[in-house]
């Protein structure tokens, strides 16, 4: 498979303002990320509130600064260094789609105007007629009808309000799209289908996706892949198979524990392994492994040093010192 993206040891780092009676403060969002994105896949993005899962995408966009790391895409473009112009160039094969349907949308621009406007920024010498077809086109491949071209966001759903923001990323055809909690403010029904709209899209266009969610289930529906992030870092990245039938690290297990099962005979009867403690503060992690204050099966090894990430027999990336 051709590799797309490739992201090695990514740190997004944020430095907290200080003032007189405090020293100066870092939360360290994502530390020394390391995986690569395939063409054509689907790889998700799971782990808790906090645990770095967002400024990693937002940084993939450039709306967070990297710190530090590679992040190269088409295997010879250094997203790290780009310049404001290099990044506007990048941003018409990488496109993003936000977690808020309604915010993310101008109130004030019609579903015209706010499908057309990436249209008319990066192909200014289209004619009105050829932005419109466009327009149109992408309107019916998203599911919105041609009758609603005029009217203003406030005018439709959340799950239609999402659609036109699928349009939008749509629309200059790119190689990927970031999907960073795309459907969490949506209800179920809307969910799953703006879940199946994206399995169809990425058939019909041949889209590369990473998509955040903290919704296991939904992962395990949409994804080939599964990264795990806690506190900043990887703990496993497996393929949803091997994720979901066996998963290698404790804190893998302990959120697959949590998701619930469809027949309530087997839900019952499930046990849930509940972590201790709360989410340490990513402004001062905790010294070795970073899941150690919370692991079941952390020793002094783990609260001593960090470990590396290793590839398993079933080429899983787990960073364990007592993989399962």
């Amino acid at each position: 498979m051709q590799k797309l993206l490739e992201i090695k040891n990514l740190k997004v780092h944020f430095p907290l303002k200080k003032n007189l009676f405090s020293k100066n403060q870092v939360v360290y969002a994502v530390d020394n990320v390391s995986f690569d994105v395939y063409a054509g896949e689907t790889i998700g993005i799971v782990g808790e509130s906090g645990c770095g899962k967002s400024s990693l995408a937002r940084s993939l966009v450039g709306l967070n600064k990297i710190t530090s790391g590679e992040v190269v895409f088409l295997t010879n473009e250094h997203l790290e260094k780009a310049s404001v112009a290099k990044w506007h160039k990048y941003r018409e094969d990488i496109q993003f789609i936000f977690q808020d349907p309604v915010a993310s949308l101008n109130p004030r621009m019609t579903v015209a105007e706010i499908i057309a406007e990436p249209l008319e920024i990066y192909n200014p010498t289209l004619t009105k007629v050829e932005v419109m077809n466009r327009v149109v086109a992408i309107m019916k491949l998203v599911g919105l009808s041609v009758n609603q071209i005029n009217r203003y966001p406030l005018e439709f759903s959340g799950g239609q309000c999402q659609r036109i923001g699928i349009a939008r990323a749509l629309i200059l055809k790119p190689k990927l799209i970031i999907c960073d909690e795309s459907v969490s403010a949506l209800d179920a029904s809307i969910k799953a289908q703006i879940i199946n709209l994206l399995k169809d899209l990425q058939k019909q266009l041949n889209l590369t996706i990473i998509f955040i969610s903290h919704d296991l289930s939904v992962v395990k529906h949409i994804c080939d892949r599964v990264l795990v992030m806690y506190l900043g870092n990887i703990m496993e990245l497996s393929t949803k198979n091997i994720l979901y039938t066996k998963s290698h690290h404790p804190y893998s297990s302990a959120l697959l524990s949590a998701v619930p099962i469809a027949n309530p005979d087997v839900e019952r009867k499930k046990v849930i392994k509940l972590l201790e403690g709360e989410l340490p503060s990513s402004i001062n992690p905790p010294a070795g492994c970073v899941f150690n204050s919370r692991c079941p099966k952390a020793d002094d090894k783990c609260r001593m040093s960090r470990p590396p990430v290793s590839v398993l027999e079933d080429a899983s990336l787990v960073a364990c010192f007592h993989p399962d």
